[in-house]
């Protein structure tokens, strides 16, 4: 593979002729050089032969300074805006090479942060250092001949490049060679970082940031109209401007700070009552009193924790999602219903709402206590820890549950009492029905209680998943399963290896007996008797592991059995109570978990009986039967 391009180009390259030059941008004559030459700058090699520094102050010429007195440059020198630094470098200049040198297969990379303060050396994956005499001297002239390429001084601000070196240098001897197996960074310069200028501002911390770009969706519908906030959050800042300190870069060259904006228009105010005020040399600080929300109204800031808004709709106030703890309680105050109070699509997450009127289509609502005076939409959805809606047609998911009137919606709760059914499914611990009608389908674990039976087609069901820590009865059954076989297992395991034991007990015991002998008279004992006293030791280690993972097994299928077998209890409490009498076609129905059957009863029109539930019959056999009311 050709080193240097094209055979034109080659040619070319021969051509140089070692030459001497002095200079003091070295990057730039190279440039030069290769250019006059039609070569690559990568082509052109060079040796460092002298460096000469220089300084110079305001009211003085250049003035030489020796190499070992750079570093005795004081700080006030550099941070002075009139000292002048510089460097001349005496070079001889020529082709590079085609013969291998000792240190090609090093390869490496110079760089610095964005104030060329901070130099970096990179050394590449792959790279590999040869160990041979000179090694260290060689090793820094090579570093400093790729920091004059990028323009950075040598012999100042460089203290740590000899602690580099001679940790490089020490590995590579110790070793003969030192491979890097990956990209290796090392700090070789630092110089003197200047403080970034202040300027003065306004930071508006609990706003949301409208202009992330890390957003892979933007949600329109989310506005922000309500921002929550804690207690004791910083709200807004205002930053004091303060002047920067200058800086030194690693090539000599002086850092002005700009000179920090001081124009700020400050024309707000703040409500003492709900926001604190903290003031320092720095900045001026609003922290949040209260968890609320934060509003400007009156060119005032205040924390409050009440909103009235008239609706909740895209066109408004767009979603408002703030958190069930935030605190915020929304009231709406839309009350035709006609329209809805919360329009379409809209999210709403708050600690308590108050809704005037109704909910709309594909909503999503969910706080610690929701009201609707209106009715729901088929397809809205709430979550809350109680709920109290006028007419409810969605989906409700809570603790507690009441309703005036349930029409075909979804309730699934702990606690649910509705005024009159018409239709709908119902989840629950314990239901109450004021008027029940027709096609209701209701599952509890608890009871169900009507007292008004207005209508037929209802299926109540009696379901012992339906818990506030729900139990799923497929998964015991697996698991049961599972600690069935690993039970059945362990113990086969253990009487394999009870027999071994039991019938090496005499050797072992003989062996023991051995060891124990030739350790009282100082002897060594042969390696083969150690080995076999091992092999007997470790079989009873692992029939005493055994017998502990059966023990834990044991225990953890009677907690999994004797879940199954509390809820089997629960099922025989549960009570269908009709304080009405019975109309059309009615169906009670059972799941069973053990054995995992369904039970069905159709109640008859005449039926005279209020309480229904499960009795056993006997072993494994069960039936849902009319009970006396004694059994509530």
């Amino acid at each position: 593979m050709a080193l240097f391009g094209s055979k034109k180009e080659n040619e070319i390259i021969r051509k140089i002729k070692p030459t001497v030059i002095r200079c003091e941008n070295i990057p730039k004559e190279l440039n030069k050089i290769a250019k006059d030459y039609g070569v690559k700058v990568e082509n052109i090699d060079f040796n460092l032969l002298n460096v000469e520094s220089f300084i110079k102050s305001k009211d003085s010429d250049w003035k030489k300074i020796e190499n070992e007195d750079l570093k005795s440059i004081s700080k006030d020198q550099l941070l002075d805006e009139n000292f002048l630094l510089k460097q001349v470098y005496e070079i001889e200049y020529f082709s590079k090479s085609k013969i291998k040198k000792t240190l090609d297969d090093l390869h490496i990379a110079i760089g610095a942060n964005a104030t060329k303060c901070k130099v970096y050396m990179q050394i590449k994956e792959g790279s590999v250092l040869r160990y041979y005499d000179g090694l260290r001297d060689d090793l820094l002239d090579f570093i400093n001949k790729y920091k004059i390429r990028a323009g950075i001084l040598i012999y100042i601000f460089d203290d740590i490049v000899d602690e580099v070196v001679s940790k490089l240098f020490a590995k590579a001897k110790v070793n003969e060679s030192l491979k890097f197996e990956k990209l290796s960074t090392y700090l070789i310069a630092e110089s003197i970082e200047p403080t970034d200028t202040v300027d003065a501002k306004i930071l508006y911390h609990y706003k949301k940031d409208e202009n992330d770009e890390d957003k892979a969706h933007v949600d329109y519908s989310d506005r922000g109209f309500i921002q929550s906030v804690q207690k004791d959050e910083l709200l807004i800042e205002i930053l004091k401007p303060k002047a920067g300190e200058p800086g030194r870069d690693c090539s000599g060259r002086y850092i002005k700070p700009k000179e920090p904006d001081e124009e700020l228009n400050i024309d707000f105010d703040v409500d003492s009552d709900s926001i604190d005020v903290k003031e320092d040399e720095f900045s001026i600080k609003y922290y949040s009193k209260l968890n609320g929300y934060i509003t400007f109204e009156e060119n005032r800031y205040m924390v409050k924790s009440e909103a009235d808004i008239d609706e909740i709709s895209f066109k408004t106030t767009g979603s408002i999602v703030v958190g069930v703890d935030s605190e915020v309680k929304v009231k709406v105050t839309e009350a035709n219903f006609e329209k809805d109070a919360i329009g379409s699509g809209m999210d709403v997450e708050v600690t308590e709402v108050d809704v005037e009127g109704n909910v709309g289509a594909n909503t999503n609502v969910k706080a610690k206590l929701v009201k609707v005076g209106g009715q729901t939409h088929k397809t809205s959805n709430i979550e809350a820890d109680e709920v109290d809606i006028n007419i409810h047609k969605g989906k409700i998911k809570a603790k507690k549950v009441k309703i005036t009137r349930l029409e075909h919606g979804f309730v699934e709760a702990d606690e649910v009492f509705i005024t009159q059914a018409i239709g709908g499914e119902i989840k629950a611990r314990e239901i109450t029905i004021e008027l029940c009608g027709s096609f209701l389908k209701a599952k509890f674990s608890g009871f169900i209680q009507i007292n008004s039976m207005r209508g037929s087609e209802n299926i109540f069901t009696i379901d012992p998943r339906i818990r506030p820590v729900s139990i799923d009865p497929n998964e015991n059954k697996e698991k049961i399963e599972e600690l069935k076989n690993k039970e059945k297992a362990l113990s086969k395991e253990i009487e394999s290896y009870t027999e071994v034991v039991l019938k090496n007990i005499n050797a072992y015991n003989d062996l023991k007996k051995r060891l124990i002998n030739y350790k009282k008279n100082g002897l060594k004992p042969p390696k083969e008797f150690i080995k076999q006293y091992k092999s007997f030791v470790s079989q009873r280690e692992k029939l005493a592991s055994l017998k502990s993972d059966l023990k834990e097994t044991k225990q953890k299928l009677d907690i999994y059995t004797h879940k199954v077998g509390e809820a089997q209890d629960n099922i025989l409490k549960a009570r269908v109570i009709n304080k009405d009498k019975w109309l059309g076609y009615n169906e009670i129905k059972a799941y069973l978990l053990d054995p995992p059957i369904e039970l069905v009863y159709k109640v008859d029109e005449n039926e005279r009986s209020k309480v229904f539930g499960v009795k056993k019959v006997e072993d494994g056999v069960y039936e849902i039967a009319p009970l006396s009311e004694d059994n509530l």
